[in-house]
């Protein structure tokens, strides 16, 4: 079975990486998955948290050059993140999405038909949790099948 990570760069995932790699069998394959979506296609599916001008249009070909390589570089980093951390067999995927992040990760755990998802969680809550939604969350109302969620590091004081 393939054990598929949700990678987005930022210190929750790292967190993830780290943890599943301490305590989940890391012989299984693991697919590092980063998700990215057209700005375009992020106004289009959430008005709500949309504010100011649309920015100016773009050449089509430099749009998805520019955010599908930073997907793929990405996505590269949590690989070498997952392989430095003890997983063996890990390969590194940038998908588009043409909605919300949280679909894209459960169509490509259906896909993969992963064993385990391993994410982190940002922890927002209030406002924040309402308008932006949470990924996590909706990763793990969504998916059939076992979830990971790694929640955010303390800091105490």
């Amino acid at each position: 079975m393939t054990i598929l990570i949700a990678y987005d760069g930022s210190d929750d995932a790292r967190t993830a990486i780290e943890y599943a790699a301490a305590h989940v069998r890391t012989d299984e394959p693991a697919v590092v998955l980063t998700v990215w979506e057209p700005l375009l296609s992020q106004l289009t599916w959430a008005p709500v948290v949309t504010v100011g001008a649309l920015p100016p249009e773009q050449d089509p070909g430099s749009e998805k050059y520019g955010e599908q390589t930073e997907a793929e570089q990405i996505s590269e980093q949590g690989a070498e993140l997952a392989r430095k951390a003890g997983f063996g067999a890990v390969t590194a995927r940038a998908e588009r999405s043409n909605g919300p992040n949280w679909a894209a990760i459960v169509d490509v755990a259906e896909s993969l038909d992963a064993s385990l998802i391993v994410m982190g969680s940002r922890g927002l809550s209030g406002a924040k949790s309402v308008l932006l939604g949470s990924v996590s969350d909706r990763v793990l109302h969504h998916a059939h099948r076992a979830a990971l969620i790694v929640p955010p590091v303390r800091e105490d004081g």
